[in-house]
């Protein structure tokens, strides 16, 4: 079993995002179970949601305490909250940013963990310009797909159609398109 732990803020779509993981997840076959983690619900407010992906059927209902992989939608959280509770020496990392683990003042922490696991990238950029507006998650699928391999980008953009249409669907699959792009190319220079 592989658990996202996905945090963000309100109205910034952290719900969506996991069950959009869970839809890429099943037009694999897989099994999947998102289910969001509320504190007081309004805009702006700390959210966490959670993503389970199996191969067979998942028993588990409780909150994932030792994720496998975090999805950071807000990098002001990092200051805030402990984002990076429980998470497993191998996990993986994608951060909503521009800034590297150095200048987020994360460099001692990520010192112990697998290097081609970590990431950042711009995902609140990349939606203002495709579907204008600042909206992280979508892009950040695309950019956890090519960092974790875990999910197929075809996978992400299948679960975009189904939880939208028309404009804001081509707008965020553009987004995300870019976002897997941008991270894959970052894992390249990073192996060259």
């Amino acid at each position: 079993m592989f658990q996202v732990r996905i945090h963000g803020r309100g109205g910034q779509g952290v719900v969506t995002a996991a069950e959009m993981l869970s839809i890429a997840a099943f037009e694999e076959g897989r099994h999947a179970q998102a289910f969001p983690s509320f504190g007081s619900e309004r805009t702006g407010a700390p959210v966490v949601a959670f993503c389970r992906l199996a191969d067979k059927e998942i028993r588990l209902r409780e909150p994932i305490m030792e994720p496998d992989a975090l999805i950071i939608q807000d990098p002001t959280l990092l200051y805030q909250v402990d984002v990076f509770a429980g998470l497993k020496p191998d996990g993986y990392i994608l951060i909503n940013t521009s800034k590297t683990f150095a200048e987020l003042g994360l460099s001692d922490f990520v010192a112990s963990h697998l290097p081609e696991r970590l990431c950042t990238v711009s995902a609140t950029e990349l939606a203002l310009r495709h579907v204008g507006r600042p909206v992280p998650n979508v892009p950040l699928l695309g950019g956890f797909a090519a960092v974790s391999g875990i999910i197929r980008l075809e996978s992400v953009i299948k679960a975009i159609r189904v939880k939208f249409s028309g404009k804001v669907a081509d707008g965020n699959i553009a987004a995300a398109t870019e976002a897997y792009k941008i991270v894959r190319n970052m894992m390249e220079s990073a192996h060259a």
